[in-house]
């Protein structure tokens, strides 16, 4: 690395031991920096395994400092370096805050940030959608005006550049440099592709910050000529590595959805109408392939939204947490009885479809990479329909008008294994959340790890003194009607002690909305709400509004970091289980009964822990910070599981008297 002298390794550990300690390079660079036993510690461990190659699993506390703990070495290897996190939120928080502190600290280094390539615009897209003059609505021709605009000045072609761009704009993914559009060398705008460039910065940086979403995705079409852009290294360093397992099966399975199929013929009627496609006697055909095909589709996902007896459905919305009207698993028999079919219909017609687009003399590559997309939808669909792979577990997805059928891996330790851990010389995974009583073993199997090195240091933080464990002393239990107005009355006196400055984190949206219900008209502080507004949007109203309460499901379990007094109490209505009518779940649960193991005790109850510490995480997220984490699930002290949970539990003192919990926040307020 430019400016940063590579240590060899006998020398890397006393360099790590520099920096990070009193007077070191970080200190002269950083106010206030003082030497953290943890993070020296958690440094030492990085750099034996990028010394000796091989797999460090990092547990890191709340407060740690596991960032710079995992840069420092890797950095000061001379190795190129690959980071992923676990959202884009925490990709900016490396390259706008880390990367540049290090840079004065160390010298200098290169670093880029790659994201998804959905993320970015894809020029000759957009140039052929200013050429194309069907009608459009006034969101999307305003849209048009600011990307017009902003594309001959932007240097990234990032989509966060644009504030007011709408997060949910459907104009995007038609102009997205997205892998089913890209023509790749053949692109006449290759050259100036903002994806191009992307790749070129990356080749050329010595630390690559990606996310693992862009990490799996790039796995699963490294095959693709075009797909992979994340270039060889020799370190790996993964983030918040609690979430990989879920990433990666959403990445490395089978999808159809209704949008797939729908962009492909509006993709070709969109060039079949422009400048680009010389009208010739192959238009015709063109022409009567989309209507094929729209009429098919429309068919096939209908059918699978109205004629599905004998699906297996979700159970109730108290089993969990779930982003889908409904998710449904299914068979090949269920789904040649719903829609068998409109199915051969739907393959049929893809198939005609690529054939009329193949027989187009001299078309556009556009037209050509539109004809490819066809094929490799239609085999998908013919996977899917079969339904016969026994690693995988099929289903439906519902998710407003969007339909997908969906195969998901049921067990993703060996592809992890493959196209990760195998791949890198030295791969660090860290989280502060990985051990479960002291163990690593429930993140070894899920995640494929076999030999490595573990470490696991305390939080920084003084929670007997910072943080007070609220339990309720007589709840019902949260399966029975009951359980929803009395959850209302102790967050009603929870959030009246502490005067709001709360989130009230959720397993289901139903009991979110039915708290909210309850609680809105009974109390006097602002209130905000998941979906009312995009996430990075609501959690800076909540830092900004006094007293704000804000109600929350999954995705504000994790990944949310606010300092402060803005937030002092952390409500959690029950235990997090995942829903074991959720397809995949399922599917995981009879596959550990068929090995034999206890899936409740082995799987779900090890998932549910992970999940509520990240939870209970949220509160404590500075020296300074104090407040009350309350956990109104009564299982967690009636049933003998319960004990795992409240042992996980960071070192706070535990009260179930209300009368303890205005005490703490009356002494607070002095």
């Amino acid at each position: 690395m430019p400016g940063v002298p590579a240590l060899p390794a006998p020398g890397l550990i006393d360099g790590v031991r520099r920096v990070l300690g009193s007077g070191g390079a970080l200190a002269s660079v950083l106010d206030g920096f003082e030497p953290r036993a943890s993070q020296q510690q958690m440094a030492e461990a990085v750099a034996r395994v990028v010394t000796d190659e091989g797999v460090l699993l990092a547990e890191a506390g709340t407060g740690t400092g596991k960032t710079l703990a995992y840069l420092v070495p890797a950095i000061l290897s001379g190795r190129k370096v690959l980071v992923s996190t676990g959202t884009r939120n925490l990709q900016q928080q490396l390259i706008d805050k880390d990367v540049p502190l290090l840079q004065k600290a160390l010298g200098p280094f290169r670093a880029t940030c790659m994201k998804g390539r959905g993320n970015y615009l894809c020029l000759h897209r957009f140039e052929q959608a200013l050429q194309d003059d069907r009608p459009r609505d006034d969101e999307t021709r305003v849209a048009m005006t600011l990307i017009a605009h902003w594309a001959p000045r932007t240097p990234t072609g990032d989509r966060a550049e644009l504030a007011d761009l709408p997060e949910d704009l459907p104009f995007w993914h038609g102009i997205a440099a997205t892998t089913e559009n890209c023509l790749g060398s053949e692109c006449p705008r290759y050259t100036d592709c903002f994806v191009t460039r992307m790749r070129q910065e990356a080749a050329d940086a010595d630390v690559v910050i990606v996310n693992h979403h862009l990490l799996c995705a790039d796995a699963a079409v490294r095959r693709h000529s075009y797909g992979a852009v994340i270039p060889e290294c020799q370190v790996g360093i993964i983030d918040e590595a609690h979430q990989l397992e879920d990433v990666a099966t959403q990445y490395f399975g089978v999808a159809v959805s209704s949008y797939r199929v729908e962009q492909l013929f509006t993709d070709a009627a969109a060039i079949r109408t422009s400048p680009l496609f010389v009208p010739q006697q192959e238009a015709s055909a063109v022409a009567r392939a989309i209507e094929g095909l729209a009429t098919a589709s429309r068919a096939f996902f209908l059918d699978l939204q109205t004629r599905r007896p004998g699906i297996r459905q979700n159970s109730t919305p108290d089993q969990g947490s779930t982003l889908f009207d409904e998710r449904l698993r299914v068979t090949g028999e269920l789904l040649a009885h719903a829609a068998g079919e409109s199915g051969l219909e739907l393959i049929g017609a893809l198939g005609a479809f690529e054939e009329a687009l193949t027989l187009v003399k001299d078309a556009p590559e556009d037209l050509r990479a539109l004809a490819k997309r066809a094929g490799e939808t239609r085999d998908d669909l013919r996977f899917l329909l079969r339904a016969e792979a026994e690693e995988y577990v099929y289903f439906l997805e519902l998710r407003g008008r969007r339909v997908e059928l969906r195969a998901a891996p049921i067990d993703v330790s060996h592809i992890i294994r493959d196209v990760l851990i195998d791949r890198l010389p030295s791969l660090v995974l860290t989280s502060a959340t990985l051990s479960i009583g002291g163990s690593f073993g429930y993140v070894r199997a899920r995640l494929g790890v076999g030999e490595a090195l573990e470490v696991r240091v305390p939080s920084e933080f003084d929670y007997r003194t910072q943080a007070l464990v609220y339990l309720p002393r007589k709840m019902p239990d949260p399966r029975t009607p009951d359980f929803a107005a009395a959850f209302a009355d102790e967050a009603a006196s929870l959030l009246t002690a502490s005067e709001g400055r709360a989130f009230l984190l959720f397993t289901s949206y139903a009991a979110l909305r039915d708290a909210h219900a309850r609680l809105s008209t009974r109390l006097p502080y602002p209130m905000l709400v998941q979906g009312t507004m995009p996430r990075g949007v609501l959690i800076e109203q909540f830092r900004r509004t006094p007293n704000a309460v804000l109600f929350g499901t999954s995705s504000f379990w994790q990944g949310v970091d606010v300092v402060g007094d803005a937030l002092s109490c952390v409500i959690i209505d029950r235990i997090p289980f995942a829903s074991p009518g959720d397809p995949v779940v399922a599917a995981r649960i009879e596959a550990l009964q068929r090995r034999g193991i206890d899936a409740f005790a082995g799987f779900q109850v090890p998932l549910a822990i992970l999940t509520l510490l990240q939870g209970v995480g949220r509160l404590i997220r500075h020296q300074q910070d104090r407040g009350v984490i309350a956990l109104l699930d009564p299982r967690l002290q009636s049933m003998g599981y319960g004990r795992r949970f409240l042992n996980a539990l960071p070192p706070a003192p535990v009260t179930r008297r209300p009368e303890d919990v205005v005490r703490f926040f009356g002494a607070a307020a002095r």
